[in-house]
C-alpha cells in the first residue's frame, strides 16, 4: 500500500570518465600519454539531460567525484592486488541556493572504448578511471551506497541480470519514492537484493544517516573539540586523510554536531585535487583533501589543518578555548559515552547492579545509531547551558537581531568572569545569526529542539526526553518491479564493462564528429540545406476561423524554434575555413530575427541558445562564431526593445554573459562586452523589470527580507559591470532600486563597495572604454584587446586567481568558464609601452581615471632586482630609515637597509646600493618563523613564533640578548629611545625592555586577545595597541595608566596608526575609523570598501588618510565640513593592498599581487592657486614596475631612495628602484 510521499528518492544516476573530448587536468587537449591525468567528464545519465521535467545535475559534478582526474592502467581488476579493487565513498555538494546534494560513488577501472582508443591512439587493451553515482537530495547514505554497489555487482555479476541495467536503474530512479518523514518505510529491491529506506520525524534531530564512530576514532576529546570551537567560530578549515570517505564523513559529522546552526560558508569535503589553490581563499571554508595532495607552495596562513590520519590539528593563529564551566561539563560527557570502563572505574554500583549516570543504556555496548545520538545531545547540551537566557534578548530591529552585549554582561555576572573571547566570537557569527534569523521567520509552531532541552534541564529530565517516540511502527512501503519474474523471461544479461546508455541520433552523430576530428578523418562533404520557414499565406489566413488561426500559428512557431535550433546547431559546426557571416545559416537566423514582427525569431533564436546551454555546452566560440553570435544577439535585442519585449532582452543578456571566445593569448571575451552600445541598458525601466523577475523567481523567498534583495541586485551589478557601464549610471539604478525596496544602510554600503570591486576589475581587465572609444588603457595596465581590437601591440596577460572567484565554481549550476569571466591578472606594461598605448588612443575621450600625469613619462630604467638567500617564505621585513639612525654626525651608510625575517628561522640584512652583493648579514638564532622586525643606530631586534624577542649588535652582527616573557608569538617590535624595546604578542600582553639588563621592565598593556598591530609615539608616551578583541587600546605608559578603550570596529583590527591627537585603525569589518587620543572618541567612520582593511596611513601635510583594503583598492579621504569624505579611488591593483608609506610628496604602495606602485603629488610652486581644492586627489600615479607572478607577503619602502621591496612566500625579495632625476 502507498503512503504519502514527498517526491524521487533518487535524482538520477550519472556515469563520469573518459569522454571523447580528451584533455588534460592543465587543459592540454588530446592523449599526452598514460603517466599523465586526465579531465572526467559525465558519460551517462538517467533521467535524460534533455527530460525537461529534470534539473541537469552540476556541471562540476565529473570533477567531484573523480577529484584526482582519469587515469590510464595497462591491466584491470585484480583480485590479489588491492589498488585495483573499486572503491567507493560519498561525497556532498553544495548549490548556490545552501542546498546539498548527496552522491554515492564506486570508482572503478573500465576498458577505454574502441572509438576512443582508435581516434587518439591509445594503447590497445588499456583501461581507465570510470566512476558510477547515485544522486538524492537526501543524505541516506547508507541506502544510496547499498544501492550503487548492488547496481555495480549486478552489472558485472557472473550470472548476469534478468533486465538491461539501464532498465533497472530507470525503474529505481522513477519509482522509489521519498518516504513521509516518521510515517513511511520503503521496501524495494535491486533485481533479488531487498533494501529499505526511512527517515527520522522532522521534530526530532535532523536526519543524519552516517556513523558518528570514524569521527572520534580519528580525533582525541582535546583535538575533537578544538575543530568543534574552530567551526563554531567559523574559521578556515582544511581536514586531510588518505580515504575520501573519512573526509566526507567527518565534515558531515562535525556539521551535525554544531546543531541547530548550520555551516554558513563554503562547504567542499572532498576537494579535487587540481583546485589545491583554493585553501589560500580569504574567506571561511572547510574543506576535504587528500593527504597525498601537496600543499607545501601554499601559504595557509590562519588554516586550521586538521590531520585525520595522524590525530593532528595545526594552525597559525589561536583558537579561543571553551569557557570554564562548560568545557569540564562537554569534556566529561564525551568521555563517559567514549570511556565508560575508565570513567566508571570508582563508582559504586547501586542495588540493581548498575552505574548511575545521564547516559547509560550504551555504556558497554559497541558503538551504534544510539551512540551517535547520544553524543549529539551532549553537544546540545553544551549549546543549552552556554546559551542560557538567550531568547530574552533577541530584538527584531532594524539594525540587530539579537543583543549582544546585553547577552555578554548577563553571563559576565553569572559567571564573575570578564567576556570570553570565544563566546564574542561565537555571537557574531553567520552561523549565529542565521539561526536567530530563522527563530524569527519560522512558521512551525512548535519550539525547537534547543529550547525544549533548556526547558528539559530546567525541570531535571534526561536530554533524551526531548526527542520523539520510537514506539509507533512505520507504514511499509512496497515498490515492486512487474517486469520481474514474468513468464517467459529467460533472458540474462552479461557486461565485461559498464555499458553506455541508449544515446540519442544527435549525441551519436556529435561523438562521432568529435573523435573524427581528433583522427583527421572529418570531411565536409555537403551541408544540407534547409527548407525556409513556413509563412502564413495572407488570403490563406482570411479564411481560416480564430481558432484555426491560432492553431495555425502555434505550427509556424514551432517550425521556426525547430528550424532555429537546427540552424544553431549547424552554425556551431562550421570549420575554420568557414566564414560564419557568409553561411547560409547564419543568413536563415538572421532573416528569421528581422522579418517576424511578432518576435518569435529573436526569443526563439535566444531559447535555442539557453537550451543547449543547459544540455552542457561549455560556451565557448571560435573567433568567427564569436562575431556572427555577437552580431545576431545585437540584433534580437534591438528587435526586442523596439517591441517593449523586456524578457527576451533580459534572457539575451544573461546568455551573452556566459558566452565567450579566447584570443591568441588565452584571454576569455564575453559576448555581453560587445553588447555595450545599445541604448536599452541606459532605461532604469529595464533594470527595475529585470529585478521585478530575479525577486519573483527567486527560489529563496523566505529568507530575510534585506538579503534577498540584496543579492538580487548583485546579480544586476554584475551584468552592468559586464557590460561596461559607467561606474555612476550603475550605481545611480542599483541605488533607486534599492532605496525603493528600503534596504538598511549596511547593506547599500557593501553593494556600493561590491559594484565598485567588480568596476576595479573589468576596468583594469579590459580598460575603461565609452560608446565610441571602446578600450582605453587605464592606470598603466595591459587590456587584454581581441584580435579585432585597434591595438594590439600589448604583451600577452598572464593568468592569476582573484581571492572572490573562487567560491561560484562549486556552487553554481554556471559553466567553469564563467568563473574566469574575470580572473585573469593584468601584467603591467613598461613606462614606454603605456606611453605608446596611448597615443593609440589619441583623439578619444580620455578617461577621468587615467591618473598618469606628465612628469611620469620620463623614460627611465624599472630597476627592478631579485634578492636571493632566504630558505623559506617571506614573513617579516623592515626598512632602516634616516629618522631611526640619524646622529648629530649626519646619515649613517645604513639608512636605506632592508631587514627581512622568513620562516627558514632567520634575520638577514640587505645594501640596495651593493648592486651584485647585496646581502650584508644573515642573523641566526631564532628556531620558528620570524614575524617583527625594528632597528635603530646600533641595534636590530626581531620577534618570533618561538615567543622570543632577539636583540643583535648592527655592526658585528651578534647575538646581544635574548628576551623571553611572551607565552605566545610575537607579533610586534619596536626599537625606543634609551635601550628600551617594546614588544607585543598573542598573548594580549605589550611588553617594555631594557635592553642593557636582559629583563621586562614592565607589562605596560594587556588586551583580551592577541595584539596584530602597535603604534607608540617617543614624544608623548602614548602607545596604541589592537588585534583579536576588536577593541583599539590608548596606554600612557609614563603614567602607568589605561587612557581609553576605543570600541566600535566589530571585527579584528589588522592596522592602526597615530599622529598626534589622532589615531587611525582598519579592520576586518571592512571599515576605518578617526579616533581623537585625548577625548576617546571616534570623529568619523570610512566605510566604502568592499573587503578588509589591511593598511592605513595618515597625510600629516594634507590632514588626510589613505586605506588600502583586501578589495585591491587604495582610497583617499579628506576631511570637509561635518564630516570626512572620499575624494579619489585609484584601482591599479588587482590584489589586497598590504603596505602604504606616505612622505611630504610621495607615497609608496605594495600589494600582495607582487604589484608596486609609486605616488606623487607635485609641490606648489610660489603664486600658485594648487590650493584651491581638494589636496588629497592631488596624488598622481608616478610609476609602477612590470609585475611578476609571486604572492606576496610583506611589503617594505624607502621614500628617501624612491624604493619599494617585497618578500614572497617563495623566498625571493623583489626590490625596485625608481632611478630619476628630481
Amino acid at each position: 500500500m502507498m503512503g504519502s510521499v514527498g517526491g524521487r528518492l533518487f535524482e538520477y544516476v550519472v556515469v563520469c570518465g573518459l569522454g571523447p573530448e580528451l584533455r588534460s587536468l592543465d587543459g592540454t587537449r588530446g592523449f599526452q600519454g598514460t603517466n599523465v591525468m586526465y579531465m572526467p567528464s559525465l558519460l551517462d545519465q538517467f533521467p535524460s539531460s534533455k527530460d525537461a521535467l529534470y534539473p541537469p545535475p552540476p556541471p562540476q559534478l565529473p570533477t567531484c567525484v573523480l577529484p584526482a582526474g582519469v587515469e590510464f592502467y595497462s591491466s584491470g581488476l585484480n583480485p590479489i592486488d588491492v589498488s585495483t579493487h573499486p572503491r567507493s565513498y560519498p561525497i556532498v555538494l553544495t548549490e548556490g541556493d545552501g542546498s546539498k546534494i548527496y552522491v554515492s560513488c564506486i570508482a572503478f577501472r573500465d576498458p577505454v572504448s574502441e572509438d576512443i582508443a582508435e581516434a587518439y591512439r591509445i594503447p590497445p587493451n588499456s583501461f581507465a578511471d570510470k566512476c558510477i553515482c547515485l544522486v538524492s537530495r537526501s543524505p541516506s547514505f547508507h541506502v544510496l551506497r547499498d544501492a550503487v554497489e548492488e547496481l555495480f555487482n549486478l552489472c558485472f555479476s557472473p550470472s548476469g541480470s534478468s533486465k538491461p541495467i539501464w532498465d533497472v536503474i530507470a525503474h529505481m530512479v522513477l519509482n522509489v519514492p521519498f518516504p513521509t518523514p516518521g510515517k513511511d518505510r520503503v521496501l524495494f529491491a535491486v533485481e533479488s537484493y531487498l533494501l529499505s529506506v526511512e527517515v527520522p520525524p522532522k521534530d526530532g534531530l535532523p536526519h543524519a544517516d552516517i556513523s558518528f564512530q570514524p569521527l572520534v576514532q580519528c580525533l582525541d576529546v582535546d583535538n575533537l573539540l578544538q575543530l568543534f570551537t574552530a567551526v563554531l567560530l567559523e574559521r578556515r578549515i582544511l581536514l586531510r586523510a588518505n580515504k575520501y570517505s573519512l573526509l566526507t564523513l567527518v565534515s558531515e559529522a562535525i556539521c551535525h554536531l554544531i546543531y541547530p546552526f548550520r555551516w554558513q560558508h563554503v562547504y567542499i569535503p572532498l576537494l579535487f585535487f587540481s583546485g589545491v589553490d583554493y585553501i589560500d581563499a580569504p574567506t571561511p571554508y572547510m574543506m576535504g583533501l587528500h593527504s597525498g595532495v601537496d600543499t607545501s607552495g601554499l601559504a595557509m596562513d590562519g588554516v586550521v589543518v586538521v590531520d585525520l590520519d595522524y590525530n593532528r590539528i595545526t594552525t597559525t593563529e589561536d583558537i579561543p578555548p571553551i569557557p570554564e564551566p562548560e568545557l569540564s561539563s562537554l569534556r566529561g560527557d564525551i568521555m563517559k559515552l567514549l570511556y565508560p570502563n575508565v570513567v566508571e572505574l570508582d563508582w559504586m554500583q547501586n542495588s540493581s547492579g548498575s552505574f548511575s549516570g545521564p547516559f547509560r543504556r550504551n555504556s558497554h555496548k559497541s558503538w551504534g545509531p544510539d551512540h551517535d545520538v547520544e553524543l549529539r545531545l551532549i553537544f546540545l547540551k553544551f549549546f543549552a547551558s552556554i546559551l542560557s537566557g538567550y531568547q530574552n534578548f533577541m530584538e527584531n530591529t532594524a539594525v540587530n537581531v539579537f543583543n549582544t552585549q546585553a547577552f555578554l554582561k548577563k553571563r559576565s555576572r553569572l559567571t564573575s568572569q570578564p567576556q570570553e573571547p570565544m563566546i564574542v566570537q561565537f555571537l557574531d557569527s553567520q552561523g549565529f545569526i542565521d539561526y536567530i534569523e530563522r527563530c524569527y521567520n519560522s512558521d512551525d509552531s512548535v519550539t525547537n529542539l534547543l529550547d525544549k532541552l533548556q526547558d528539559a534541564l530546567g525541570r531535571g529530565q534526561n536530554p533524551a526526553s526531548i526527542l520523539p517516540s520510537e514506539s509507533i511502527e512505520p507504514e511499509i512501503i512496497t515498490i515492486a518491479d512487474p517486469a520481474l519474474g514474468m513468464a517467459g523471461s529467460g533472458a540474462k544479461y552479461c557486461y565485461d564493462r559498464f555499458p553506455s546508455n541508449v544515446r540519442t541520433e544527435d549525441q551519436e552523430e556529435k561523438r562521432k564528429a568529435i573523435l573524427a576530428a581528433v583522427s583527421g578523418a572529418l570531411e565536409y562533404s555537403g551541408r544540407h540545406t534547409p527548407s525556409s520557414p513556413s509563412v502564413l499565406n495572407d488570403a490563406k489566413g482570411e479564411s481560416l476561423s480564430p481558432r484555426e488561426r491560432a492553431a495555425e500559428r502555434e505550427r509556424m512557431v514551432l517550425d521556426i524554434k525547430v528550424k532555429l535550433q537546427g540552424l544553431w546547431l549547424r552554425l556551431l559546426k562550421l570549420g575554420a575555413t568557414d566564414d560564419p557571416l557568409s553561411s547560409f545559416e547564419y543568413g536563415t537566423i538572421l532573416a528569421l530575427i528581422e522579418s517576424d514582427a511578432e518576435g518569435i525569431g529573436g526569443s526563439g533564436f535566444v531559447e535555442c541558445i539557453r537550451e543547449h546551454m543547459h544540455s552542457g555546452w561549455l560556451c565557448r566560440l571560435t573567433e568567427e562564431q564569436f562575431i556572427a553570435v555577437k552580431e545576431l544577439l545585437k540584433t534580437a535585442i534591438s528587435r526586442a526593445t523596439s517591441r517593449n519585449d523586456l524578457s527576451t532582452i533580459r534572457d539575451a543578456l544573461e546568455v551573452s554573459a556566459e558566452i565567450y571566445k579566447k584570443d591568441s593569448n588565452n584571454v576569455a571575451d564575453y559576448v555581453q562586452r560587445h553588447l555595450f552600445g545599445l541604448s536599452i541598458w541606459d532605461e532604469l525601466r529595464f533594470w527595475e523589470g529585470y529585478f521585478e523577475s530575479l525577486m519573483e523567481h527567486s527560489s529563496n523567498k523566505l529568507s530575510n527580507y534585506a538579503t534577498l534583495v540584496t543579492g538580487q541586485l548583485i546579480i544586476l551589478a554584475s551584468h552592468m559591470s559586464g557590460l561596461g557601464l559607467p561606474d555612476p549610471d550603475a550605481w545611480y539604478m542599483i541605488e533607486s532600486i534599492a532605496e525603493k525596496n528600503n534596504i538598511g544602510y549596511k547593506q547599500l554600503i557593501k553593494l556600493r563597495g561590491l559594484l565598485s570591486h567588480i568596476q576595479q576589475l573589468r576596468t583594469g581587465y579590459w580598460g575603461t572604454y565609452g560608446r565610441k572609444a571602446q578600450t582605453v588603457i587605464s592606470h598603466g595596465m595591459l587590456s587584454p584587446h581581441s584580435k579585432d581590437a585597434p591595438n594590439e601591440s600589448q604583451q600577452p596577460a598572464e593568468a592569476s586567481a582573484v581571492g572572490r572567484s573562487w567560491v561560484q565554481s562549486m556552487f553554481s549550476r554556471e559553466t567553469a568558464s564563467r568563473t574566469n569571466s574575470f580572473s585573469r591578472v593584468r601584467r603591467w606594461t613598461s613606462e614606454s609601452g603605456a606611453l605608446a598605448s596611448n597615443d593609440n588612443v589619441k583623439g578619444t575621450a580620455s578617461p577621468k581615471k587615467l591618473d598618469i600625469p606628465a612628469a611620469g613619462q620620463k623614460k627611465t630604467q624599472s630597476g627592478v632586482r631579485i634578492l636571493r638567500g632566504h630558505k623559506g617564505a617571506i614573513t617579516a621585513l623592515h626598512c632602516v630609515t634616516r629618522r631611526e639612525v640619524w646622529d648629530l654626525v649626519g646619515d649613517r651608510e645604513d639608512a636605506g637597509f632592508f631587514i627581512s625575517g622568513s620562516t627558514d628561522c632567520t634575520v638577514k640584512m640587505w645594501d640596495p646600493s651593493l648592486r651584485g652583493s647585496e646581502l650584508k648579514a644573515t642573523l641566526n638564532g631564532h628556531t620558528r618563523s620570524v614575524r617583527a622586525i625594528s632597528s635603530d643606530r646600533s641595534r636590530v631586534v626581531s620577534g618570533s613564533d618561538d615567543q622570543s624577542v632577539i636583540v643583535w649588535d648592527k655592526q658585528t652582527v651578534q647575538l646581544l640578548e635574548e628576551l623571553k616573557g611572551h607565552n605566545a608569538q610575537v607579533s610586534c617590535v619596536r626599537m625606543l629611545s634609551g635601550e628600551r624595546v617594546l614588544t607585543a604578542s598573542h598573548d594580549g600582553c605589550v611588553k617594555m625592555w631594557d635592553v642593557r639588563t636582559d629583563t621586562c621592565v614592565a607589562t605596560v598593556g594587556r588586551s583580551s586577545s592577541a595584539v596584530l598591530c602597535m603604534e607608540y609615539d617617543d614624544s608623548t608616551g602614548i602607545l596604541a595597541a589592537a588585534g583579536r578583541d576588536v577593541v583599539a587600546n590608548i596606554w600612557d605608559i609614563r603614567a602607568g595608566r589605561q587612557m581609553h578603550k576605543l570600541l566600535g570596529h566589530t571585527k579584528w583590527i589588522r592596522s592602526i596608526r597615530m599622529v598626534g591627537d589622532t589615531v587611525v585603525t582598519g579592520s576586518d569589518d571592512w571599515t576605518a575609523r578617526l579616533w581623537s587620543v585625548s577625548r576617546g572618541a571616534c570623529d568619523a567612520v570610512l566605510a566604502c570598501h568592499a573587503g578588509p582593511i589591511l593598511c592605513v596611513d595618515y597625510s600629516f601635510a594634507d590632514k588626510g588618510i589613505i586605506t588600502g583594503s583586501l578589495d585591491g583598492l587604495l582610497r583617499f579621504w579628506e576631511h570637509e565640513e561635518g564630516g570626512i569624505r572620499c575624494v579619489k579611488n585609484v584601482t591599479v591593483h588587482s590584489s589586497s593592498i598590504l603596505s602604504i608609506n606616505t612622505g611630504e610628496n610621495w607615497l609608496a604602495i605594495g600589494a600582495a599581487d607582487n604589484s608596486m606602485s609609486l605616488f606623487h603629488r607635485p609641490q606648489e610652486r610660489l603664486g600658485s592657486f594648487s590650493g584651491v581644492g581638494s589636496k588629497m586627489a592631488g596624488w598622481q600615479l608616478y610609476r609602477t614596475p612590470q609585475r611578476t607572478v609571486a604572492m606576496v607577503r610583506c611589503v617594505s619602502s624607502d621614500l628617501d631612495h624612491k624604493r619599494i621591496c617585497s618578500g614572497a612566500r617563495n623566498g625571493l625579495l623583489r626590490l625596485w628602484e625608481a632611478t630619476i632625476n628630481i
